[in-house]
């Protein structure tokens, strides 16, 4: 196979890792939501692609009821582990509508590149009820940006980690069984209008937070992507995992890193 296409193993054993390994959104991020929106408690939220839960529960106190979709049994089984209360389905987003209603927000955060997102567009527009709304969220939560100023730690040395991923696994970007060579989907934007959306309306937060973070929590976010779930890697993953910590620990040998990440953006489109 020369390229990539959804399969069952995309993040395959990575869920076990999201919590550990990706930054949380900042703390505004459901104030900005709610104010753009002008939400009020009521209505219902659905978080399509909603991995172990991240955004959904924070969204959620926003709504009467919020439901998380994802395609991966790991992330929807991590899901349930910390918010049991909040609905869980197994399903691809492809597979919308399957009778779960409408929604006054459809939220896509970090997942819309991975669906056939004409048909999903498509499909989701008929979700969304009357001054309802299609929220995606732009963020990078696994690891920061270049530049910016003095960090209070050293910053992951992400050159070195993404070549030893690629001695491990080869020059080209792996996903599920296949492989990325021009990296995911781009030009959200034509496909949103296509489908018949106005927008987007952008709002930011959080630029310029500094993280700092652990040994531990930047080996789980090199082990929560899908160019280096854990699957890939097979028998050779404790291997690839001691690797991997004697080059963090040549970069910062008391194991405290620290990371300045790029703003959230919030994109609002309309049917």
């Amino acid at each position: 196979m020369t390229s990539w296409e959804w399969d069952e193993t995309l993040f395959a054993g990575a869920a076990v890792h999201y919590g550990l390994g990706r930054v949380p959104y900042p703390a505004d991020l459901a104030d900005a939501v709610r104010d753009a929106l002008g939400l009020d408690g009521a209505g219902r939220l659905l978080d399509v692609g909603c991995g172990p839960g991240s955004l959904t529960v924070l969204l959620a106190p926003l709504f009467a009821e919020a439901v998380g979709v994802d395609a991966d049994p790991g992330m929807i089984a991590e899901a349930r582990l910390r918010a049991p209360g909040i609905r869980w389905e197994r399903m691809r987003a492809e597979e919308l509508p399957a009778d779960l209603g409408t929604f006054r927000v459809v939220s896509f955060a970090q997942s819309f590149h991975w669906m056939d997102r004409e048909l999903v567009a498509e499909r989701v527009r008929g979700m969304i009820a009357p001054g309802g709304a299609w929220v995606h969220i732009g963020a990078t939560t696994h690891r920061g940006i270049d530049g910016g100023g003095p960090l209070p730690h050293p910053a992951p040395p992400w050159d070195a980690v993404e070549a030893l991923v690629a001695d491990y696994l080869g020059p080209v970007r792996r996903a599920g069984q296949g492989f990325l060579p021009e990296g995911t989907a781009w030009g959200e934007e034509e496909v949103m209008r296509r489908a018949g959306y106005a927008g987007p309306e952008v709002v930011s937060v959080g630029a310029g937070r500094v993280e700092t973070r652990s040994e531990d929590e930047v080996v789980a976010a090199v082990l929560s992507l899908s160019s280096s779930a854990p699957h890939l890697f097979g028998d050779r993953l404790a291997a690839f995992e001691s690797d991997l910590r004697q080059v963090l620990r040549e970069a910062a040998p008391d194991g405290r890193f620290a990371e300045r990440f790029r703003d959230v953006g919030i994109y609002i489109w309309r049917p």
